[in-house]
């Protein structure tokens, strides 16, 4: 009895000392959640894979040079129930993604919006 206590313990114990950098990992401190931006461009690739899909963007900049913009969005799983599926996106289609950048000032962001080319929205929150 008191072996089976004990491992409980131990147990919870482990549980709350992990919990805090598990939560940590879904935080948005890499994020400048101060700003947003709308960039408009075309896929290059969609994966729908864990733990987050990833939606990779050719983006024009102002002096005309290609970059490759990286969309992070939240797990498939959630994508799924707001009516995202593997095939939503294609390579070569034009999009327009919103979100919030990196503030290492990498092109990288969190997708907060997507309007595809004709005019419908997908919600990746």
């Amino acid at each position: 009895m008191k072996l089976n206590r004990f491992y409980l313990i131990a147990v919870l114990l482990a549980l709350f000392f992990f919990q805090g950098p598990l939560y940590a990992h879904h935080g948005t401190a890499a994020y400048d959640t101060e700003k947003s931006l709308t960039l408009k461009g075309v896929v290059t690739s969609f994966e729908f894979i864990n733990p987050h899909a990833e939606i990779r963007v050719a983006v024009t900049d102002e002096n005309g040079r290609t970059v490759t913009w990286l969309a992070e969005t939240n797990n498939p799983n959630r994508l799924a129930r707001r009516g995202w599926n593997r095939n939503v996106l294609k390579p070569g289609d034009m999009i327009t993604i919103v979100g919030n950048p990196v503030k290492s000032g990498n092109p990288s962001l969190r997708l907060t919006k997507v309007v595809l080319a004709d005019g419908r929205e997908l919600d990746p929150l």
